[in-house]
């Protein structure tokens, strides 16, 4: 049996819900059903991706490894879906589209609500995807009007040859999560020496992540453990103390998570809003800047740090 989206949505299922009883009454499928499908995808990979007991369905750890690249597909599909959905109902109606795409960002949420208030008879569809590439490759082919999309630094982005690109933060720093009541939590600043004996987790599907902290280590001297896995997988370790992670310096405050700025900023990306040829992103852009200069004011640590460093960003219009 060869694996299909079909397949991987199951899994997803199953490790989202942690009961095959409810992921079979999310899929709309029997649990019989749902348990014979599970036991195929697992005799095509030929070892075990859940245990199952009397509390519920958990992953093994090949079934977190499965996980982490399953999940990206399954989104990237159900946003290819959606697209394509609204660019055909905005065909059919003859009104303006609007076609963004975006790396992961704490932003999405504030930029699109302000689009839809200054943009309110344009169609706008989103296409979230952990690659940034693939969003640039779609912008070159004319299926997204626009990418925001964030470069690791020394990890420069292949942009298709034609397009534009406007810079929204030149080097965005990245902090660092770990559990409350880890010892450098106790600081403001960390030290990136203190996290050495630490497990990091990296998502190595995101395009220069694993490289870009790879050269860091290097960098400092340092050889620490590293996991591989996705977003959610990392919260999870990170809230029980298996591991501490990057994370944007726009993520708000958990109770049951700390986030500090590493000293001297080791870690950064650059931010860029990439676009077709002639595209009259002016609105696109500003509200994009107004969307990150919020979220960015209501981290408090972040804040400061624009401010330290004399950020426009920090300043309110």
């Amino acid at each position: 049996m060869e694996l299909e989206v079909r397949h991987l949505r199951v899994l997803c299922a199953i490790a989202d819900t942690g009961s095959l009883h409810r992921a079979a009454r999310r899929l709309g499928v029997s649990q019989p059903s749902l348990t014979n499908q599970l036991r195929r995808i697992e005799n095509s990979l030929g070892a075990e991706l859940f245990r199952r007991d009397r509390t519920g369905c958990r992953p093994t750890l090949l079934g977190r490894s499965v996980l982490s690249r399953a999940r990206p597909l399954v989104d990237g599909m159900t946003a290819l879906v959606t697209d394509f959905r609204a660019e055909a109902e905005a065909v059919r109606d003859g009104g303006p589209l609007l076609r963004i795409g975006c790396t992961a960002s704490r932003v999405i949420g504030g930029w699109l609500r302000r689009l839809r208030l200054r943009l309110p008879d344009t169609e706008i569809s989103l296409r979230v995807d952990v690659s940034a590439h693939a969003l640039l490759r779609t912008v070159g082919a004319g299926r997204l009007d626009v990418a925001f999309v964030h470069e690791v630094e020394g990890c420069p982005l292949s942009i298709p040859e034609g397009l534009e690109q406007r810079v929204l933060i030149d080097r965005e720093p990245q902090f660092i999560s770990m559990a409350r009541d880890h010892p450098a939590a106790a600081r403001p600043v960390v030290d990136l020496g203190d996290l050495a004996a630490d497990r990091w987790m990296v998502d190595p599907t995101v395009d220069g992540e694993w490289d870009g902290l790879r050269r860091v280590f290097g960098a400092a001297g340092l050889a620490p453990t590293v996991l591989h896995g996705d977003y959610l997988t990392a919260a999870s370790l990170v809230v029980l103390g298996e591991a501490v992670a990057p994370c944007q310096p726009t993520s708000g405050p958990r109770d049951d998570m700390a986030i500090r700025p590493l000293r001297d900023d080791p870690l950064a990306v650059r931010l860029l809003l990439v676009s077709r040829p002639g595209a009259d992103t002016g609105t696109v852009y500003g509200e994009l800047e107004a969307a990150y200069r919020e979220a960015a004011q209501r981290v408090a640590g972040y804040h400061q740090w624009l401010l330290r460093h004399r950020s426009p960003l920090a300043r309110t219009p």
